[in-house]
């Protein structure tokens, strides 16, 4: 997806040079992304994994040209980071960083409306497991070599249920196009809703899966933007069917408070929506299968 990231990223790590940053850094360079420097405050003008570290976002992108970033500073700092990045003119960011205090999310989501929609940088996560377009740019802490090139979008909150569903696809000779995870957390930059309607956009992207949970409005938001607006088929898993009002599951924003909000009010609306339901998390390459036959991709 080129409005996301392509082989034309050039991304920057925040946090570059502490042990998480620099684990998967390495492990972004491994696979291909573009990698073009880092960003340590204090270490600026020194070297690290043979990129040049800088002390401000700013000089990062007057410098290298970055355009892209991720984040991995810790979470007391995180949000200082994300609105760094966005005044420095990044366009596309990666928020990695769990435990990001949701007043703070707050204050990130009020000041990016500062900046026109057109020159808002684009935001994903926190509490996210990344982004990647296969074999163009992985920006995230997935193990790449398991998502295969191809034409199906994936949307998740759940990192481990994207790779599931990413695993099982492969499997089937079914690739992806790119995978977004928009994170676990009840204040994100990016929702169901938004990625979904950049996928609907994508000419590389023919199909989707959306990779839901408990809790939260934003499945049903998406399920009806895709009723409303989108001619390309929609597959979607929603965790937690066995959960009990008021149960949070492992996400700080699974938990349930409002009607519409349960896996099986969620499910039900989906489906009212037109939407291909997966019973179970094993069964979403299955049905991505199948609805590829249904449609004749």
């Amino acid at each position: 997806m080129a409005i996301l990231l392509d082989k034309n990223s050039r991304v920057i790590v925040q946090g570059f040079t502490g042990q998480i940053g620099t684990f998967h850094a390495n492990d972004m360079i491994k696979y291909g992304t573009n990698v073009v420097g880092g960003v340590t405050p204090g270490k600026g003008g020194t070297t690290h994994l043979d990129r040049p570290v800088f002390n401000t976002v700013k000089d990062a992108v007057r410098e290298v040209g970055a355009n892209a970033s991720i984040i991995f500073v810790p979470a007391p700092y995180a949000a200082d980071s994300i609105m760094e990045a966005a005044d420095a003119g990044i366009r596309y960011c990666v928020a990695i960083t769990d435990g990001i205090p949701a007043q703070d999310m707050i204050r990130v989501k009020r000041y990016m409306r500062r900046y026109k929609e057109a020159n808002r940088m684009r935001l994903t996560g926190p509490n996210c497991a990344g982004s990647i377009s296969p074999g163009k740019c992985m920006m995230g802490i997935m193990p790449g070599h398991i998502y295969m090139e191809g034409d199906v979008g994936i949307v998740g909150r759940s990192g481990t249920l994207g790779y599931e569903a990413a695993s099982q696809m492969k499997a089937l000779g079914i690739g992806v196009s790119t995978s977004i995870g928009i994170g676990g957390d009840p204040i994100n930059g990016s929702s169901f809703k938004d990625v979904i309607e950049l996928f609907e956009q994508d000419p590389e992207t023919r199909m989707m899966v959306m990779i839901g949970e408990i809790g939260g409005p934003q499945e049903v938001e998406a399920a009806k933007f895709v009723k409303e607006n989108c001619k390309k088929p929609v597959v979607a898993y929603i965790a937690g069917l066995t959960a009990p009002k008021g149960r949070r599951m492992g996400h700080a924003g699974a938990i349930i408070s409002a009607y519409g909000e349960s896996a099986a009010e969620k499910v039900e609306v989906l489906k009212e929506c037109g939407v291909h339901v997966s019973p179970t998390p094993a069964d979403t390459g299955k049905t991505v299968a199948e609805v590829r036959k249904k449609y004749g991709i």
